[in-house]
């Protein structure tokens, strides 16, 4: 009996160790959004909290304080493609905005070293 229980919980255990976040926004055209100021304008007032959001936004800005801690250890590959690239832009073109993120999410610089790392491919 004993076993069998210790064996469930393992098995939860790992699903959950496991787990990704969902694919439903993979195939997001990120270049669209990149390239279009009054889009990343409202992706980036969501994320701030200072705008409504899209579905897919909302999903984003639930996730991104995790994905820092993390270094996006749920997120798919597309999804580490996406992050990466959409704060490299950000970075270097919208650095205010960049600030603004950092400083919401991550205002003590905990993370910023490991995840200058992971936004440079080097998880």
């Amino acid at each position: 009996m004993y076993f069998f229980s210790g064996l469930v919980c393992l098995i939860c255990i790992s699903s959950v160790i496991g787990q990704k976040y969902s694919n439903k926004y993979d195939h997001i055209d990120i270049d669209r959004i990149l390239s279009s100021k009054r889009v990343l304008n409202n992706y980036i007032k969501c994320i701030l909290d200072q705008g409504p959001c899209t579905p897919d936004g909302r999903e984003f800005r639930d996730h991104v304080p995790e994905a820092i801690t993390t270094n996006c250890a749920k997120c798919t590959e597309a999804q580490i493609n996406i992050i990466r690239k959409t704060s490299v832009f950000i970075m270097k073109n919208r650095p205010e905005d960049w600030e603004k993120i950092k400083n919401k999410f991550d205002p003590q610089e905990k993370y910023k070293d490991s995840f200058m790392k992971f936004i440079n491919g080097h998880n």
